[in-house]
């Protein structure tokens, strides 16, 4: 590769307000119309403003959501696989005129952005459940939420009003020009993302460091926006990252940085959207292992990586690196896969994470072979931290 990766649709959007522009508008403010977002709705208009979610500069009107919704593409035909949308209720949205300006604010009542509302639609949820989730049982958390949603869809460009700065991890938040310089800077061509929401053990780490082998380097970008109740906190989660990373890899080699965006648990679709998302970071490939952004049953094991198979070759921009589960075997005395292991199953230290919140909830440690000590001890004083 000659330079860096294009953002996906060839440039990088941003729709962060110069800060005189914005001051200007938050006078105005008391003047518009207003509309609460929810967690959710907040990350996307911040993810959108500052170009993690290019080609997107606002929430997405009917035509780009029917299609997306039917064939994984924008109206235009650029590949997205999930739908970026914004809801109102439906007495919200007859007073909302379109052509005019719409304040967004948090559920704290925080101003965060403006809407140029373009259009309202309605649309049927249980259609976007079957053709994104591909179930439309209310216990998949992503239709759970989907179902949540307010009655109307409203689209339209977007204005942030402020730098995003997160609360809890103002270190480790870089947008994507940030993250595009610093790629730069170090000199890296071939840049593999690594998408995750939860703690990272042997068998990740094997995965990392075979597609560090043949890059130049990591970007390590757990996701810290909303997930599952019993998810392990981002909090928990970012410590165990940070020992892992001083402890077990180069430096130099990897960058840790967080992506503040919610999870759908939408499986093969969120796969390829994790894709496009860490390229317009500046990613040249990303790591997609076994039932990649899955939950439950609802998925094959496999269906992430399929679904790569629905779009041209090069088309997406990014290449998927396609990894099947990894573990330690007790006769290779080391990490392995189905690939590179002749040895029978019952010679695998394996564990389910049942399996492991329950060992973590009588006070003991996973095991090395599954585990690194100090992310288990972390874990365990977590666990004992909550209980």
């Amino acid at each position: 590769m000659k330079g860096p990766i294009s953002p996906h649709g060839g440039k990088l959007v941003s729709r962060l307000l110069p800060p005189d522009v914005a001051q200007a508008l938050k006078e105005r403010l008391p003047l518009l119309k207003k509309l609460h977002l929810n967690e959710r709705e907040v990350s996307d208009l911040e993810l959108i403003g500052v170009g993690a979610f290019s080609p997107l500069e606002g929430f997405m009107g009917q035509e780009d959501y029917l299609s997306v919704v039917a064939n994984m593409r924008l109206a235009s035909g650029l590949p997205w696989s999930l739908p970026v949308t914004l809801s109102a209720t439906t007495q919200e949205a007859a007073g909302l005129r379109e052509g005019e300006s719409v304040a967004l604010l948090d559920e704290t009542g925080r101003p965060r952005g403006v809407l140029h509302l373009e259009e309202k639609f309605s649309y049927v949820k249980a259609r976007e459940a079957k053709e994104v989730y591909r179930t439309q049982d209310e216990a998949h958390p992503g239709v759970a939420a989907l179902y949540r949603q307010r009655e109307v869809l409203l689209g339209g460009k977007v204005d942030l009003l402020e730098p995003v700065q997160h609360p809890l991890f103002p270190r480790n938040y870089m947008p994507p020009s940030e993250t595009r310089a610093l790629f730069a800077r170090l000199g890296w061509r071939r840049i593999v993302g690594f998408q995750t929401r939860n703690p990272v053990h042997r068998a990740h780490e094997y995965i990392l460091k075979c597609a560090l082998e043949t890059m130049d380097g990591l970007f390590f970008h757990p996701l810290v926006g909303e997930t599952k109740s019993d998810d392990i906190p981002a909090e928990v989660r970012m410590r165990c990252y940070e020992v892992l990373l001083a402890e077990h890899f180069p430096p130099g080699r990897v960058v840790l940085a967080i992506l503040p965006a919610a999870m759908r648990y939408a499986g093969p679709r969120e796969a390829i959207f994790h894709a496009i998302v860490r390229k317009n970071y500046g990613c040249t490939h990303l790591i997609v292992g076994r039932d990649h952004a899955g939950v439950g049953n609802y998925y094959g094991p496999f269906d992430a990586h399929h679904i790569f198979d629905e779009f041209q070759p090069g088309e997406l921009g990014i290449e998927p690196l396609f990894f099947d589960n990894a573990f330690y075997c007790k006769v290779c005395g080391g990490m392995a896969t189905i690939k590179t292991c002749r040895h029978d199953a019952q010679e695998r230290v394996a564990l389910s994470g049942t399996q492991v919140r329950a060992m973590l909830q009588e006070g003991k440690l996973p095991p090395p072979e599954f585990t690194r000590p100090e992310v288990a001890r972390i874990l365990l004083e977590s666990t004992r931290g909550s209980s």
